[in-house]
């Protein structure tokens, strides 16, 4: 945890193997999030409103209120942890202030769009669809960027001499000893006359 709050979790080679293999897995999360959207709709608005809506020469029936609230029930605090980790560890990454913040608006602003979109049209029109479409892109591509942008700051510290080696202090090691301060010459002679 001091490592994902103030930092420096580049420096620590298992904490480099441990982000690493998350990313990973988070990248097949990004693929399987793509390929269940493209199984049920595409990027046309006609695709969004007939799986929601359902269409009578599909025989497909409309979404049920009860069904799509189970469905944000699980999406908000799961895309709410993803991006909170994703989004927390790219601060730490160098650019500019502005550029991380318009990723992280970007990639939260996508994930409610992405949610709401489908309420939108179901319950209040088919030509809202758009909020849907622009919510899944800006969400896949926020997601995207940030999976690049940390692996590359990974992979950068792997193979930085100053960092590559170093490691945290084994739990229950002791500190290693602190190399004594000269005392000021004013101090010296402020101690010297006090014990005179």
């Amino acid at each position: 945890m001091k490592y994902l709050q103030e930092g420096g979790f580049q420096k620590n080679p298992l904490m480099r193997l441990s982000l690493g293999l998350t990313l990973a897995l988070l990248l097949g999360f990004w693929a399987t999030n793509a390929a269940m959207y493209f199984t049920r709709m595409g990027l046309t608005t006609a695709s969004v409103a007939r799986y929601y809506n359902g269409a009578e020469e599909d025989f497909t029936p409309p979404r049920s209120a009860g069904s799509m609230l189970e469905t944000t029930h699980m999406h908000l605090p799961m895309m709410g942890m993803v991006l909170l980790f994703l989004t927390h560890l790219a601060i730490f990454v160098p650019s500019s202030r502005s550029a991380k913040t318009a990723v992280i608006v970007t990639a939260f602003a996508g994930a409610a769009a992405q949610e709401a979109g489908g309420w939108l049209v179901r319950f209040v029109s088919p030509a809202l669809a758009p909020v849907k479409i622009a919510g899944f892109l800006a969400l896949q591509g926020s997601i995207l960027y940030l999976l690049a942008v940390l692996a590359l700051f990974l992979l950068r510290a792997a193979h930085n001499p100053a960092t590559a080696g170093r490691s945290a202090r084994p739990a229950g090691a002791a500190p290693a000893e602190r190399t004594p301060r000269p005392e000021p010459a004013l101090a010296r002679v402020f101690l010297d006359t006090g014990q005179r």
